[in-house]
C-alpha cells in the first residue's frame, strides 16, 4: 500500500503534526467498528510551582513557534517504522490486530509500505489503514493552517516548570481557540533547550460523535540529531455503551536522510 500527499511547512513539523492530527480520529474509528466500559486514562501528573522559570509562558511560547517552523524547513527527510496495536474488550469480546507499516518522508509527501498486519480484517481496513490516510490529508495546506500549534489556534499558559533527568522542561496548558476536529485541549511538555514539544497529554477539543463518551490520548516524542519525532502514541477510547480499546503506535528505527543544520534561537531575556 502506496500513500502520497503534499504538505505545505507550518510551524510544527508537518510529519509530526499530521501524525497526531490523525491520531483525533480515533474515537470516530472505532465506533464504526462497534467497539464498545467508561475507560479511564493516565491524568497529567502535577508539575513543580513555577519557581525559577527562567522565561515567562509568552517567551516560551514565541521560542516554541519559532524553532518549529526552523525545525519544519530543515528537515526534508526521513524514513522509519511503525507498530500499530489494538486491544478491544468488551462486547461482543475481546478482539486485537496488528499492523507494522514503513515510512518514507520527503518534504512534499509521505510514502507508506504496509509490511505486516494481523487481526480482523475490519480493523485493518477501518482503523489502521483510515489512520494512514487521514494523515494524508492533514498534510494539506488548509488543514496545517488549521491545526498548527500556535496563538492563532490555541491559548497557552504556563502552568508548571519541571526538572527532570532528560533537562528542564516548561509546561503549558493547551486550550483550542475553536472546536475544529483537529484540535485538542491538554498539556504540552516543553524541553527549556530546544524548544520542542517533548511530551502531549491531551482529548479531542470535539467530540467527533454522539457514540463517543471519553478518548485520552499521551504522546511521547524523541530527539532523532536535531528533530524531535513521535515515540510513542496511546490513545483510550471509551464508546457511550460499554467497551474499551486501546491503541499504541511505537515509532522505531528512524534514520534522517536529509536535513539543514538548525539555527538557534537567542535567548530571550528573562522577565523575572
Amino acid at each position: 500500500m502506496r500513500l502520497h500527499g503534499k504538505d505545505s511547512r507550518g510551524y510544527s513539523p508537518p510529519s509530526v503534526r499530521a501524525s497526531f492530527s490523525s491520531i483525533l480520529l480515533i474515537p470516530v474509528l472505532l465506533v464504526c467498528l462497534g467497539l464498545q466500559e467508561p475507560a479511564s486514562a493516565q491524568q497529567p501528573g502535577a508539575s513543580s510551582p513555577l519557581v525559577n522559570a527562567p522565561l515567562s509562558g509568552e517567551q516560551v511560547v514565541e521560542n516554541l513557534v519559532a524553532m518549529n517552523l526552523k525545525r519544519a524547513h530543515a528537515l526534508h527527510s526521513y524514513r522509519g517504522t511503525r507498530l500499530y496495536q489494538i486491544e478491544y474488550h468488551g462486547f461482543p469480546g475481546a478482539r486485537s490486530a496488528e499492523m507494522v507499516v514503513d515510512l518514507k518522508y520527503r518534504s512534499q509527501t509521505k510514502e507508506f509500505r504496509i509490511r505486516s498486519a494481523t487481526g480482523p480484517k475490519m480493523i485493518i481496513g477501518k482503523v489502521f489503514k483510515r489512520l494512514l490516510q487521514v494523515e494524508q490529508e492533514a498534510l494539506g495546506a488548509e488543514a496545517q493552517k488549521r491545526t498548527d500549534l500556535n496563538r492563532d489556534n490555541y491559548d497557552f499558559t504556563l502552568v508548571g516548570y519541571d526538572r527532570t533527568p532528560s533537562g528542564s522542561m516548561y509546561v503549558l496548558s493547551v486550550k483550542p481557540r475553536t472546536t475544529d476536529r483537529f484540535l485538542y485541549r491538554g498539556r504540552i511538555w516543553v524541553d527549556a533547550k530546544d524548544f520542542a514539544v517533548t511530551r502531549l497529554d491531551a482529548e479531542s477539543a470535539k467530540n467527533p460523535s454522539f457514540w463517543t463518551k471519553n478518548s485520552k490520548i499521551e504522546v511521547a516524542y524523541m530527539k532523532v540529531g536535531d528533530f524531535w519525532l513521535p515515540e510513542r502514541t496511546y490513545s483510550v477510547t471509551a464508546i457511550r455503551f460499554g467497551g474499551r480499546a486501546e491503541l499504541t503506535i511505537q515509532y522505531e528505527n528512524y534514520q534522517i536522510t536529509s536535513a539543514d543544520p538548525v539555527g538557534n534561537l537567542p535567548t530571550l531575556k528573562s522577565n523575572r
